[in-house]
């Protein structure tokens, strides 16, 4: 290797070794568009699996109806993206994750109106 040449270095790789606490590295820790990146995909996660997951968890300990009336229960737990946006710590988060959530859901519905508008009326 030439003098005139700049070595890429790995900023984890230059951290001392002295036993502590491993810290994130810089990428979670500074880089501006990391927690706008995951808020954004935590929020379409939100939207996919908790609806999914509750259903599960409902039909197995309830019967169906009763399952099925306490479905809107899990609107409480839009509580912990409120959570995040309030507290300053995680606010770029929080409110990135809202955008996630109201992004796929905006999809979601829309895709679903234009598929039934097709089948309805649709040519027979």
């Amino acid at each position: 290797m030439s003098t005139d040449e700049t070595e890429v270095r790995d900023p984890v790789e230059d951290q001392p070794d002295d036993g502590a606490v491993d810290q994130p590295s810089w990428w979670h820790r500074d880089h501006p568009t990391f927690s706008a990146l995951a808020g954004f995909f935590t929020g379409l996660a939100f939207v996919l699996l908790v609806p999914a997951l509750f259903v599960g968890l409902l039909s197995l300990l309830f019967d169906y109806d009763r399952a099925e009336d306490m479905f809107p229960l899990v609107l409480l737990t839009l509580v912990v993206p409120l959570g995040l946006v309030i507290s300053p710590r995680t606010r770029r988060f929080g409110t990135y994750m809202w955008i996630g959530i109201v992004t796929t859901a905006v999809v979601v519905v829309g895709v679903g109106a234009l598929v039934l508008y097709v089948l309805v009326n649709g040519e027979s």
